[in-house]
């Protein structure tokens, strides 16, 4: 009977023992898995990062296409065929270069008109103070000037 009591015994420890708490194995598993968790939360977490950062710099290039193409409206090619423009955190240069030959307007079929055109290729870079190449456009613009004056209808 002693026997029993004392296998009785050693099996109450060991179960006691086991227990008591975690075993270094089961600590390690379980750091490697919140481990490995977090670093899957981490690259999650950049990538969309790069994203956001990849979305706001189309949208600025956006605006400042639309910015470009408005302010090269009132632009002369033929007039300003080279020139520099400042939009505060970005800046563009322009160079016009002739497309067609120069021809004389025309106001009606019958006569020549006050005005010689072209038809300019324009090449724009826009640039900012981190970033000295940050896109090219290319815009073809109608050049004018005027040579003529008006002349008073003959009677």
């Amino acid at each position: 009977m002693n026997n029993y009591f004392l296998s009785r015994r050693r099996a109450e420890c060991k179960v006691t023992r086991r227990s008591l708490g975690f075993t270094l194995i089961e600590a390690i598993v379980a750091l490697v898995l919140i481990g490995g968790a977090g670093m899957a939360l981490f690259s999650w977490l950049n990538s969309s990062i790069v994203a956001l950062r990849r979305v706001e710099d189309a949208n600025a290039r956006s605006d400042a296409t639309a910015n470009i193409i408005e302010y090269m409206q009132a632009v002369n090619p033929m007039l300003n065929p080279e020139g520099r423009a400042n939009f505060g955190n970005y800046q563009i240069e322009w160079k016009a270069e002739p497309m067609t030959a120069v021809v004389d307007g025309v106001s009606n079929p019958q006569s020549i008109g006050l005005y010689q055109l072209g038809l300019y290729q324009t090449k724009i870079g826009a640039e900012k103070a981190d970033d000295p190449h940050w896109f090219d456009l290319q815009l073809e613009l109608v050049g004018y000037k005027k040579v003529r004056t008006k002349q008073a209808p003959l009677k």
